[in-house]
């Protein structure tokens, strides 16, 4: 028998406290089975659930349509034992396009165990009209899956759901409250439904939103804020051939008013102000007695709105022809989404969660693109806010080119499933 010196023992020893080191680290990379296992099983029902939702027509003023398919998720989330409600909107926040009638909410609830409150939105309204579903039904092509909507945000609703059937397929309750809100008025900027979404998130250790993740899967931690600013300018008419003078010409006034806030924007802070869309006049030969103007705002802070409506008003007492009334409106359409050090800490464990499956994942604390309804569940809340949970996909708003990327079913299934459990078990503080 060789016996070992003092030195190649202690080299084994270090060769062996590595191999397990790595061994550990090698096994704490591999996905979770059961819950792996469970999310290649729900695909195609999730797939069902999808074709189901994209066949019912759901645009933001189609009412009737989303009585259709609220009632189509209230049905689902009962069954999976959760308490639901179908919630008519009472506390509408108009906005200068906000239509007469809002569409509903399904709100569920489902009691645990334990004490972490978890919160899962979506939306259930397209932007697209009645009528279009006929040309444009839910089909298959290779690993994409097609329709009106599907990508904003049926497939968040969809997701959701079957996170929900994989929690009770599981026999998991360790939460304390998992909420789900799914709403009808998105697409229109959540008149009729942002002030409960902020009620409802105010209390929630975490808040997923499930619009789509792109074409890679990315999360966001911030949004941009979205505000409108409405000008009007009343002057006088009279003949502008033979007595113009005896008129205050509106458009004169609005073209100052316009030119004098083109500068308004502050591109160092990300702060946009666009006037868009102008209206003027009546007839060739009448001096216009109306004038009015719109534009768009972006912001990536509540307070940058504050001090640009500031400006604004600041800016319309100096006229043009002094006998002219200039009236300005300024709308928070959606305020801005701000990451947080919460929101880092969840979205970076879901990181390590992806590397399980051997895949990578960006996370974007930069705002870019149009804002969410997670701005609204940020408002009043101390939890992590995280937006973009949903599937891979492209083309939202856009005539039969919406799609949802089939092969990111299962990873963000598992991702959702992983992390409400390891948040509800204390793994991620």
């Amino acid at each position: 028998m060789l016996r070992s010196s003092p030195a190649s023992s202690l080299a084994g020893s270090l060769i062996a406290c590595l191999w397990l080191a790595c061994a550990a680290t090698i096994v704490h990379a591999e996905p979770v089975a059961d819950v792996h296992a469970l999310a290649q099983k729900e695909q195609q029902p999730l797939l069902d659930t999808l074709r189901d939702l994209v066949s019912i027509e759901s645009g933001s003023k189609d009412i009737e349509g989303l009585n259709v398919i609220a009632g189509r998720v209230a049905d689902q989330l009962k069954q999976l034992g959760g308490t639901v409600e179908i919630l008519q909107p009472a506390d509408i926040d108009r906005l200068d396009d906000t239509p007469e009638k809002i569409g509903p909410a399904v709100h569920a609830t489902f009691k645990g165990t334990g004490t972490r409150k978890i919160m899962l939105i979506a939306h259930m309204d397209t932007v697209y009209l009645k009528g279009m579903l006929k040309d444009q039904p839910f089909r298959i092509d290779g690993d994409r899956a097609y329709g009106l909507g599907i990508a904003d945000d049926k497939q968040g609703v969809a997701l959701i759901l079957h996170t929900v059937a994989m929690l009770q397929k599981l026999n998991f309750r360790d939460y304390g409250t998992l909420t789900v809100l799914t709403n009808g008025d998105e697409e229109i900027s959540s008149p009729g439904w942002r002030s409960t979404i902020t009620k409802f998130a105010s209390d929630q250790d975490v808040v997923f939103s499930f619009e789509g993740g792109g074409t890679d899967g990315t999360l966001r931690l911030a949004t941009s804020g979205i505000g409108s600013a409405y000008l009007k300018v009343i002057g006088r008419s009279s003949h502008a051939g033979a007595t113009p003078e005896g008129g205050i010409n509106a458009l004169y006034e609005l073209s100052h008013q316009v030119l004098q806030m083109k500068d308004l924007s502050k591109p160092e802070q990300c702060l946009k102000l666009n006037w868009t869309v102008s209206k003027a006049g009546t007839n060739r030969n009448v001096i216009p007695a109306e004038a009015t103007a719109q534009a768009d705002a972006r912001a990536l802070k509540v307070s940058d709105f504050d001090e640009l409506e500031k400006a604004l008003q600041e800016k319309i007492k100096n006229h043009l022809l002094p006998e002219s009334k200039v009236e300005l409106k300024f709308e928070v359409r959606r305020p801005p989404l701000e990451a947080t050090d919460a929101s880092r800490r969840v979205a970076a464990y879901g990181k390590t969660i992806y590397q399980e499956l051997g895949m990578s994942m960006n996370v974007a604390e930069k705002a870019t693109g149009g804002g969410t309804d997670a701005a609204f569940a940020a408002l009043k809340t101390k939890g992590a806010v995280v937006e973009g949970m949903g599937l891979s996909g492209f083309g939202a708003h856009s005539n039969d080119a919406e799609y949802v990327q089939i092969n990111s079913i299962v990873p963000r299934l598992y991702l959702t499933t992983r992390m409400i459990m390891d948040l509800s078990t204390g793994k991620l503080k």
